[in-house]
């Protein structure tokens, strides 16, 4: 395979790199090492010498100053700083998103894609420069004037994970810039020279403006690094995605300092398909939901639940899909499945589908680890349809994996309900061309999900929407819409013009 594309980035194959950057690399971290490994040969890529809890208050402490500077910047100009970002990222494109493939596993198409997604935040958090904008309200005072104004928080931690090694921080770290605030970033420890050659991209752009330390990567160990992080008073936002387990404890250390949290967690999300649905949509839209990322993706589709009157021909359809599936090497041409990240997640996945036999379940398809030949040193499986019954505990979980579970339901009510009773609510879809159905998914009778869609499937959100979840996802809100505010902190201002002193709700204070 040719490497090139490391060098273009600035990584070493084989070599030691520094994880820790306060606009640019440490030369010698004073944490351990960790080996980055590819998931599909077993390769070690390179190794990245983490960062001590000493380098960790070295680098908030360099970050708060900076943010002291960069709040005074006009947002306009932090935008045009973040449009340089992007067209950085742009032109690292392809390099780049190879990397996301090699580190992470996903094919080269989702790699690029991952990466466009940074630069589609860039373009965004541009426009949003201009529109940070507070109300305007009507005081009940005479000669008095009421409006909101937004300021931005200081240094925000985020806490990204492997399965969107660069996407995660983008969405983050580009609303966060141009609100101005600082970011201290503590990435996944199995993607870490993704997060390298990004902060790297990062840092050329700033340092030209003379900016270094706006955007910080802190590579380090959970136990001290990470909870240095979460329990560090000096900063005020902690933008977490990981497991809901990850997400209870991360919101746990957070609040007992009163600090805020941004938590995207885990998905148990669900695809609804009725009788009058189209097939072909359904095929193609449950496919790349369940299959695409190797099912490692916070809105992978884990539940399929089908009308007894369709579900005959949508099953079929499905294992005869699954059967052309490609699973290999994630950067070869023509491979739509890639590999589990390590040989944990190959474990819990054998045995999650151990558990689904035990409690009912029936394997349509797949269900194998896979070895020998190509897949001999890497951690490949095959991506699995289980016919499930309602009662199957095992189904409530989330197993980060590609495990599809077939339901049959009578109605639209009791898919719903079957939907709605996990802990998780992050993505749901429903197939129909009823209108009275898809309306009822999306009314208050339906959906309990962060996001719902109709006729299209649970993965691959439009960055323009506020991306997050309800219940155990944890409630936040990143990318689109006015998640911004997360970012920044609210003032209300009340001006008083006149010559006299009225107090509010028509209080008489003496004389």
């Amino acid at each position: 395979m040719d490497d090139s594309f490391l060098s273009d980035l600035g990584i070493r194959k084989g070599g030691l790199h520094s994880g820790v950057s306060h606009g640019s690399f440490l030369e010698q971290p004073g944490g351990e090492v960790v080996e980055s490994v590819s998931p599909a040969t077993g390769e070690i890529i390179a190794k990245v010498r983490q960062a001590s809890v000493q380098e960790y208050e070295e680098v908030v402490k360099k970050a708060r100053e900076v943010f002291l500077e960069w709040r005074m910047v006009p947002a306009p100009e932090r935008g045009a700083i973040v449009r340089e970002i992007g067209d950085a990222f742009r032109a690292k494109k392809e390099s780049l998103g190879k990397l996301v493939s090699l580190e992470m596993g996903k094919i080269a198409a989702e790699g690029m894609g991952e990466v466009q997604e940074v630069i589609d935040m860039c373009d965004f958090a541009v426009g949003l420069s201009r529109q940070l904008y507070g109300l305007s309200m009507h005081s009940e005072r005479p000669h008095h004037r009421m409006y909101e104004q937004w300021h931005p928080l200081g240094v925000v931690g985020v806490i990204t994970a492997f399965n969107f090694p660069v996407a995660v921080w983008g969405w983050n770290a580009m609303i966060a810039a141009v609100c101005g605030d600082v970011v201290l970033w503590k990435p996944s420890h199995s993607t870490p020279l993704t997060s390298i050659a990004a902060q790297r991209i990062a840092d050329e752009v700033l340092a030209r403006h003379g900016f270094q330390g706006v955007m910080n990567l802190v590579i380090g160990r959970s136990r001290d690094v990470g909870e240095a992080l979460l329990a560090d008073r000096r900063v005020p936002l902690v933008s977490a995605t990981g497991s809901c387990r990850m997400g209870r404890h991360v919101g746990k250390v957070v609040a007992e300092r009163l600090g805020r949290t941004l938590l995207e967690l885990g998905g148990n999300n669900a695809v609804l398909v009725m009788d009058d649905a189209d097939p072909d949509l359904v095929v193609r839209a449950v496919l790349f939901g369940a299959v695409g990322t190797a099912g490692q993706r916070c809105t992978s589709t884990r539940r399929l639940i089908l009308q007894k009157g369709i579900a005959p021909e949508i099953t079929r359809r499905l294992v005869e899909a699954y059967k052309q599936v490609k699973v290999g090497n994630p950067l070869e041409e023509g491979v739509l499945m890639g590999p589990l990240i390590n040989e944990l997640a190959v474990e819990q996945m054998m045995a999650a589908l151990e558990e689904a036999k035990k409690q009912g379940g029936e394997i349509l398809y797949g269900g194998n680890k896979l070895t020998g030949g190509e897949y001999d040193k890497g951690f490949f499986v095959e991506p699995t349809i289980v016919k499930a019954r309602k009662d199957m505990a095992i189904t409530r979980e989330e197993t980060f994996a590609p495990v599809l579970y077939v339901f049959e339901v009578e109605d639209l009510e009791e898919a719903v309900e079957i939907q709605n009773s996990v802990d998780q609510g992050l993505s749901s879809s429903i197939f129909t061309t009823n209108l009275l159905s898809a309306e009822t998914f999306l009314s208050h009778k339906g959906s309990d999900c962060g996001i719902a869609n109709v006729n299209l499937g649970t993965s691959g959100a439009e960055i323009g929407g506020a991306f997050g979840g309800e219940k155990d996802t944890g409630g936040g809100r990143e990318a689109g819409s006015d998640a911004w505010k997360a970012y920044m902190r609210r003032q209300t201002c009340t001006i008083n013009w006149g010559k006299d002193l009225p107090l509010a709700q028509g209080i008489h204070f003496g004389d």
